[in-house]
C-alpha cells in the first residue's frame, strides 16, 4: 500500500507539471520553428533582434473555451493534489479519497474537453495566423493529449485507493 501511494504520489505531481507546462507555454501550433502560437499569444522570432516577439492572440468563443478548460484542469489537479495531501496525513487508516479521485477525473476531462476543442477548431481559433497548412500541433498541444489518460489512470487510481481503504475496514476481499 506504501508503494502504491508513493506512485500516485510521483503520478500526480508529473500530471501537475505536464499539465502547467501544456497551458502556459507558448506552442500549441507551430509554423517552421520560427513563429508559434499558444492559448495566450501568437509569437514569431525576430533574427534581426535574437528575440520572440509576441502579440496577444484574437479572443475567439473557442479559444476563451479551451484556455478556460486547461485553466479549469489545472485548478482541479491542483485542488486534488492538496486534498490528497491533506487526507494523507490527517486521515485514520482507511479513509476514503472520494473527492481527490473525482477532482482528478474532472481534471481529466476538461483537458480532453480543451484538447478536443481545438483539434476541431484550430481554423477559427488561428483565423489571424499564417497559413494553417505550413504549420503543425506543437508539443504542448500533444502534452494536453498526453495529460488526459494520465489524469484519467490517477482517478481509477485514486478509486482503487478507495476501495482498497473500505475493502479493508469492512472486512471484504480479505482472506482469513
Amino acid at each position: 500500500m506504501a508503494y502504491l501511494l508513493m506512485f500516485v504520489t510521483l503520478l500526480h505531481l508529473i500530471t501537475l507539471a505536464i499539465l502547467f507546462i501544456a497551458t502556459m507555454e507558448k506552442s500549441w501550433w507551430v509554423w517552421e520553428g520560427m513563429e508559434n502560437s499558444d492559448l495566450w499569444y501568437n509569437c514569431r522570432f525576430d533574427n534581426f533582434t535574437g528575440t520572440w516577439l509576441c502579440a496577444s492572440s484574437k479572443e475567439t468563443e473557442w479559444l476563451q473555451a479551451v484556455q478556460v478548460l486547461m485553466v479549469l484542469s489545472v485548478v482541479f489537479s491542483s485542488v486534488s493534489f492538496v486534498v490528497f495531501l491533506g487526507q494523507l496525513f490527517t486521515m485514520s487508516k482507511g479513509g476514503l479519497f472520494y473527492f481527490t479521485g473525482l477532482c482528478q477525473v474532472f481534471a481529466g476531462l476538461a483537458a480532453f474537453s480543451a484538447a478536443l476543442i481545438y483539434t476541431l477548431h484550430k481554423e477559427e481559433i488561428l483565423q489571424d495566423s499564417r497559413e494553417l497548412t505550413s504549420g503543425r500541433f506543437g508539443y504542448c498541444f500533444i502534452l494536453a493529449w498526453v495529460c488526459v489518460p494520465l489524469l484519467l489512470c490517477s482517478g481509477v487510481i485514486y478509486i482503487h485507493l478507495l476501495m482498497q481503504s473500505t475493502s479493508r475496514r469492512t472486512g471484504w476481499g480479505s482472506t482469513r
